[in-house]
């Protein structure tokens, strides 16, 4: 069952979702695949860097919330998981192709998944500091989910956006 504290979390989620659409909306579909968000990367680069991530992790907490054990994860056997550089360029590589809309689309659909996920931990897993062993002894109900995207990536997009308008001024 649900308790209340895994639904605010799930809402936080969820609430966190409109912040992206408005990032979206405010980078604009003519900048997302010019690079300078990210060095090299683009804005689409990022959004399936986000949805890698966050895929990788979904299907951890819904085989927690089965009483499952966790999958492997999805980049090849042997390399660290530890080594984030490693993991990052794999997942660039495997998603370079991908178009656009699909990127968008994944990372867009993954809120509600999360959310889902979330809500269907076991009460005593959700609250338990250790239940999701990966988080670093802190329950899932306490979780930010998106703090990567804020704190890693969101100053650096802010930083591009505000460069191209002062170059838009002349």
């Amino acid at each position: 069952m649900t308790t209340a504290r895994q639904h605010e979390a799930a809402e936080r989620l969820r609430a966190d979702q409109q912040f992206w659409r408005d990032l979206v909306a405010e980078v604009g579909r003519d900048r997302m695949e010019a690079p300078g968000p990210m060095g090299e990367w683009t804005f689409k680069d990022l959004a399936a860097h986000l949805a890698a991530w966050r895929n990788y992790r979904i299907p951890m907490v819904e085989a927690v919330a089965r009483g499952e054990p966790v999958p492997a994860p999805p980049w090849p056997a042997g390399m660290p998981e530890d080594d984030y550089d490693a993991i990052n360029a794999w997942f660039q590589e495997r998603d370079r192709n991908r178009t656009l809309d699909d990127v968008l689309n994944d990372y867009e659909s993954s809120f509600e998944r999360l959310a889902v996920a979330l809500e269907a931990l076991p009460e005593a897993v959700a609250h338990d500091p250790h239940g999701l062993p990966w988080m670093g002894g802190e329950a899932a109900i306490d979780a930010d989910f998106t703090e990567h995207l804020h704190e890693e990536h969101v100053p650096a997009v802010r930083a591009w956006l505000d460069g191209s308008r002062r170059e838009a001024r002349g």
